[in-house]
């Protein structure tokens, strides 16, 4: 459990503290394949490098989807916008008990490798991240990456 809720920490660290966009051309073919296999139908919008991994981020069904994946084309987790109110309960109720007032900008279903589901809720340029049960587990500052249309 340690070990999981490390791994998402630390990919969410080093996706807002080394992001840099990429150039298709410049995402090794292995990540791309395991792409095109995973979501066949994807057209990258942006891709990044988040430390060692590769970020592709596009939409599924109108949905933002970001996937990532190690240089070898291993996939590490997907992030998929999600509704506020498709939170879990546990969200809702820490925002409303710590965050009075406070608006989510953006929020998400993470899954990792495992199958094991975190969410997060963006306010004010922080990223909270929940557990599948609704108990906090990290916040990290967001910081602003270049070309984000948000």
């Amino acid at each position: 459990m340690k070990t999981t809720i490390a791994t998402i920490a630390l990919c969410f660290g080093l996706s807002y503290a080394n992001a840099q966009q990429l150039k298709e051309a410049d995402v090794p073919t292995p990540v791309k394949d395991a792409l095109k296999k995973q979501y066949p139908t994807a057209k990258v919008e942006k891709w990044e490098k988040e430390g060692s991994n590769f970020e592709a981020e596009f939409h599924v069904n109108k949905i933002e989807t970001c996937a990532v994946y190690d240089s070898n084309g291993k996939f590490i987790e997907s992030e998929i916008e999600i509704k506020e109110s498709e939170l879990p309960k546990g969200v809702a109720d820490y925002i409303s008990k710590n965050l009075s007032g406070k608006k989510v900008k953006e929020s998400a279903k993470i899954t990792d490798s495992a199958g094991k589901v975190s969410f997060e809720a963006e306010i004010d340029n922080i990223d909270y991240i929940f557990d599948s049960n609704g108990s906090l587990i990290k916040k990290e500052e967001e910081k602003e990456k270049d070309g984000d249309k948000d």
